[in-house]
């Protein structure tokens, strides 16, 4: 379960030509977007990543417009962990937790979920958060992070898991992004 003091989001690779390719691409936007957002209203740290920005172009502007205070940290690598800026800036963030949305299930996020368990991070997967080009690999994605481990949630449960209580000073401008 994510906690407030111990949890960061880490955003990987909705970019481009590929993000346009992906299954229920709006979801995936929409959700992130309200995923930016919770992390954002509760000053919890956020890590942005792209893939060789150069050739599959940037992150899709609904989701960057909310990250302007942000620098995207660009890769080659599948598996996030790999990349050392973003190792550096994972651990100097000093959380143990780590929420992953992004594509595609069953490559890049897997990848990096995968090298994140083995570093002892705790992992939670937004399912309505990642996607791939086809259903069935973002499902073979998902249940292969499960199965080493990872855990799989929703936007609303991780809401509600951080908030903990509707007395928490956010609840009400959080509440009303899920409506």
């Amino acid at each position: 379960m994510a906690k407030i003091d111990q949890a960061c989001l880490v955003i990987v690779d909705i970019q481009g030509t590929l993000a346009q390719l992906m299954h229920e691409k709006e979801v995936l936007f929409a959700q992130t977007a309200i995923l930016v957002k919770v992390f954002t209203e509760l000053d919890m740290p956020i890590l942005w990543c792209q893939q060789v920005p150069k050739a599959l172009g940037p992150t899709v502007k609904p989701i960057e417009v909310l990250l302007s205070g942000h620098r995207p940290i660009n890769k080659a690598c599948f598996s996030a962990w790999l990349n050392e800026e973003f190792r550096t800036q994972l651990i100097n963030s000093e959380r143990s937790q780590v929420v992953l949305c992004g594509i595609e299930s069953h490559i890049c996020v897997y990848q990096t979920a995968r090298d994140l368990l083995e570093n002892g991070f705790q992992v939670e997967i937004v399912a309505e958060a990642v996607s791939s080009r086809t259903p069935e690999n973002k499902a073979i994605g998902l249940d292969r992070i499960q199965q080493i481990g990872g855990q799989i949630t929703s936007v609303e449960m991780l809401l509600f898991d951080l908030l903990k209580t509707a007395d928490h000073s956010a609840f009400r401008a959080l509440a009303k992004l899920i409506k």
